[in-house]
C-alpha cells in the first residue's frame, strides 16, 4: 500500500474507534511525539504506552475527543502530512481546532507520529496537568 493510503486506514480507524485496524497499521514499536505542555505530552515508545495515553484522553475527555476532519493527505517519501480538525469537551471547556498529523510509514506500518496543533494553549488548558 501506498503511504497515503495506510494514513487513511489510520484515520477513519482512529475515527471510528476499530481498535483492530489500529493495531494492523501502528507498528509495535511507534514512536509517537504529543506536542504541548500537559499531562500527555512528550515522547511515547510502543504501542502499550501510546495505547495507554490514548484511553486516558479518552477517559478525560468523557470519550468526546475525535478527529473530526481530515483531508489534504501529503506525501513526502516515507511521511505522509494529514491535515485535520480534532474536538473535545470536558467539564464546561472545549476544544476544537485545526492541526497536522505527521506520520511515517516503514514496511506498511506507522513507526513513528508528530502531531501539531494550532492552538496549544488551548490544548494544554483542555487536556491540563
Amino acid at each position: 500500500m501506498h503511504p497515503i493510503d495506510i494514513a487513511q486506514v489510520y484515520i477513519k480507524a482512529a475515527q471510528t474507534g476499530d481498535q483492530a485496524t489500529l493495531a494492523h497499521v501502528i507498528s509495535p514499536d511507534v514512536v509517537w511525539h504529543q506536542p504541548g505542555n500537559n499531562q500527555f505530552s512528550g515522547t511515547h515508545h510502543g504501542i502499550a504506552a501510546v495505547g495507554q495515553m490514548l484511553g486516558r484522553m479518552m477517559a478525560v475527555s468523557n470519550g468526546t475527543f475525535a478527529i473530526t476532519r481530515a483531508d489534504h493527505y501529503m506525501a513526502n517519501g516515507d511521511w505522509v502530512a494529514v491535515s485535520i480538525e480534532f474536538a473535545g469537551h470536558r467539564d464546561g471547556l472545549t476544544l476544537q481546532q485545526p492541526g497536522v498529523d505527521l506520520l511515517r510509514i516503514s514496511d506498511g506500518k506507522i513507526v513513528e507520529v508528530r502531531l501539531f496543533s494550532s492552538d496549544p494553549a488551548q490544548e494544554d488548558a483542555f487536556w491540563g496537568q
